[in-house]
């Protein structure tokens, strides 16, 4: 690997770490209603970790 990261591909890699968090805990109720529990990562739109899926940054 470089000894620096060049800035473009900082911005990608930090693009593609904030598609992976949870979204916010409101969208639940909202999406479903009141009663029912669900984990906001259902709504997140892209699931990426290190350890499974690379990236072509």
């Amino acid at each position: 690997m470089a000894r620096y990261i060049h800035k473009s591909r900082k911005l990608r890699l930090a693009k593609l770490g904030r598609q992976t968090k949870w979204a916010p805990f409101w969208t639940v109720p909202k999406i479903y209603g009141k009663g029912r529990r669900v984990h906001p990562g259902r709504h997140t739109a892209v699931k990426r970790t290190w350890r499974r899926h690379k990236t072509k940054a």
